[in-house]
């Protein structure tokens, strides 16, 4: 993280200038990479969507400028931004976006979910679907939320100001041949139980191939993650440097381009796919 501060220039880091710092550290860590690397001029290498933007200059103009050197490599043929980006930003339609949305979510759209649709309309939207089935997960203790609980634990959940259940967490059932089990609990010391899927019921894991490094037709997988979208298509004639696809994890980001000119000759992995390191994705001939 030092490291990349200092190639950024020490920037002041705060949200979201931090978080910049934090991929390109993330990114570096995950593909072995030294400050040399990716000063090298020869290395075509996919940034994290965030350091692009910073570089670009969607976040603002540091002080004293960007690192011209690293800026241009981080770039390629992209040109950077002059001034304050949000003059360029173009007009938005408030009460049409808050129309279209309401259309697209079958719900009224209130002021915090029309700004948060407007700032982060991907994550967004994924928030609200998570919302219909779940609720407000945001009163349960973040440790229970991410870990679960433990045998005969007990945590209170402050569902409104002066409103606290108490959850006892008991023990889990065995799967049932629809791949369910039963999850008993108490709620304020009264018994409950309730059927959810059992995650371990018919989980497969999924071996795909590595990318040969020797095989200048294949591309890898840059970090760990989540396949978010396809920007090609097969039998696709392509240039050097075109979006191939984004990958996400952690809330971060990776555009995958292309390393070199031709026609898609396959496409290894579809929107949702698990990936890892390595992993191949899209076969150029």
């Amino acid at each position: 993280y030092a490291a990349v501060n200092q190639m950024f220039g020490d920037i002041v880091k705060v949200t979201p200038s931090s978080k910049v710092v934090g991929d390109m550290a993330l990114f570096m860590v995950t593909n072995n990479l030294k400050p040399a690397d990716v000063l090298d001029p020869t290395r075509h290498l996919a940034y994290p969507k965030s350091v692009v933007e910073f570089f670009r200059g969607d976040i603002g103009q540091p002080t004293g400028g960007f690192p011209k050197e690293l800026q241009k490599i981080i770039l390629g043929k992209e040109k950077p931004l002059k001034g304050r980006p949000g003059a360029t930003l173009p007009k938005v339609d408030l009460d049409k976006t808050r129309e279209d949305l309401a259309a697209k979510l079958h719900h009224e759209i209130s002021d915090t979910d029309l700004a948060s649709a407007l700032m982060y309309p991907q994550v967004f939207l994924e928030f609200d679907r998570f919302k219909k089935p779940y609720g407000d997960v945001s009163v349960i203790p973040t440790p229970a939320f991410f870990y679960g609980l433990k045998p005969y634990q007990e945590v209170p959940v402050e569902i409104e100001p002066g409103k606290t259940l108490l959850v006892k967490f008991l023990t889990v059932g065995d799967p049932d041949p629809d791949g369910m089990v039963t999850v008993f609990f108490e709620l304020n010391g009264q018994p409950r139980e309730v059927k959810v899927p059992d995650r371990k019921h018919g989980v497969v894991k999924v071996e795909r191939a590595k990318a040969d490094p020797t095989n200048l037709g294949h591309v890898g997988a840059p970090m760990p993650g989540k396949v978010t979208a396809l920007s090609v298509s097969l039998g696709q004639q392509i240039s050097k440097g075109a979006k191939l696809l984004s990958i996400e994890a952690m809330k971060m980001e990776t555009a995958v381009y292309s390393p070199r000119d031709g026609k898609i000759r396959k496409i290894d992995v579809q929107p949702g796919n698990l990936v890892a390191t390595g992993d191949l994705l899209v076969e150029i001939e």
